[in-house]
């Protein structure tokens, strides 16, 4: 929704949320009354008491009769109530690593505890992932966030399998990044990510306005369904090319990186720009046509996603689509508290935008 369709209680209660979670009142003080909020957002009394009623019932503040409104305490000795975490690869994943940390101080912030998984290795595999998901269940988590597994050749089963187990002990779960099902199919369960049709759509906009005609699509084998969104994006921008002189195509090829043979079957289509998948991908390419003679941007512009750290080591720096990590987090856990308040609700797929990072591979 647009902030011009959104109703004024939703909006109060956006900008006294984000408030709360990033720690701008005082534990020990009362909160705005309804009078000051009514001047501060120039609203109706009953529109401010209705925000303050959902964040009441999100449990993140309690009205005290004759004193006012203060953020909920946890009763001294009382179990804060646990979310749990799957997630693989934790500590080697730069997109990942940050959102769950923030998701962790934002939890905190609500009254929550996060759980990452006890003795768990952090790369771990489907059956211990099943076993993570049993120990939350077995522990009555409030809910689990889950990133969908991708290595594993049975996956979808895998990931659904998880799904309906913590759907069976009633567990809420927000899914990060990408979803259980692969594209163009969707699961039950919430999804908080970018949008990475849009995203895509910048990305080859930004290649096309500057000079490129003939565009690759490269990822590697087993790929998260992201990158099918991604692909898409892709192809659209390309379609509205469609009535432009000349002839737009787009070759999407799937293989290593780092192989010489794939990097010359690649080079066969003659592309003058590249999207990789992300930009490990990009990297470990760039090295690859480095090594065939290629000159990034001179002979094609590279492009990708995530703007992980090294993305501004490489040389040239690199063009990309940055996760907006922090955001993502903080949307996660609101949806979460959401769902434990609602769970009757529709699922939902909550998509923030991401900006993109021009660098000098894409000749700028």
């Amino acid at each position: 929704m647009t902030v011009a369709t959104v109703p004024k209680h939703r909006r109060i209660y956006d900008a006294l949320y984000r408030s709360i979670i990033g720690g701008e009142f005082d534990p020990a003080r009362r909160l705005p009354s309804e009078a000051e909020l009514v001047h501060q957002f120039h609203a109706s009394r009953p529109t401010v008491a209705r925000a303050l009623r959902d964040l009441q019932g999100m449990g993140l503040i309690e009205r005290r009769a004759g004193s006012g409104t203060y953020l909920r305490q946890n009763p001294a000795g009382a179990p804060q109530q646990q979310l749990g975490l799957i997630v693989s690869g934790l500590g080697n994943t730069e997109v990942l690593d940050p959102i769950c940390t923030e998701i962790a101080r934002t939890a905190e912030a609500a009254k929550f505890t996060l759980r990452w998984g006890g003795d768990y290795p952090h790369d771990f595999s489907a059956g211990q992932a099943e076993a993570l998901c049993q120990q939350y269940i077995a522990a009555k988590a409030a809910g689990v966030f889950f990133a969908p597994l991708e290595l594993p050749a049975n996956r979808e089963a895998v990931n659904q399998s998880i799904i309906d187990r913590l759907a069976a002990a009633r567990i809420p779960v927000i899914l990060l990044d990408r979803d259980v099902a692969d594209f163009p199919k969707r699961s039950s369960c919430d999804l908080v990510a970018i949008d990475n049709f849009k995203a895509a759509f910048e990305i080859a906009e930004h290649l096309l306005n500057r000079g490129c005609r003939r565009l690759g699509f490269v990822a590697r084998p087993r790929y998260p369904s992201t990158t099918d969104l991604r692909i898409a994006g892709c192809r659209e921008a390309l379609a509205r090319r469609s009535s432009a002189p000349g002839r737009h195509v787009l070759y999407v090829h799937i293989g290593n990186p780092s192989d010489e043979a794939f990097a010359r079957t690649l080079l066969r289509d003659r592309p003058d720009g590249i999207v990789c998948s992300n930009d490990l991908t990009a990297a470990l390419l760039a090295q690859t046509l480095h090594g065939a003679g290629i000159s990034i941007p001179d002979d094609l512009r590279l492009a990708a996603f995530d703007d992980i750290k090294y993305a501004t080591l490489l040389s040239p720096p690199l063009t990309t689509i940055r996760q907006p990590c922090r955001e993502l987090a903080q949307a996660a856990v609101r949806a979460m508290m959401e769902r434990i308040a609602s769970p009757g609700m529709p699922p939902r797929q909550i998509l923030l935008s991401a900006d993109l990072v021009v660098r000098r591979s894409s000749g700028d």
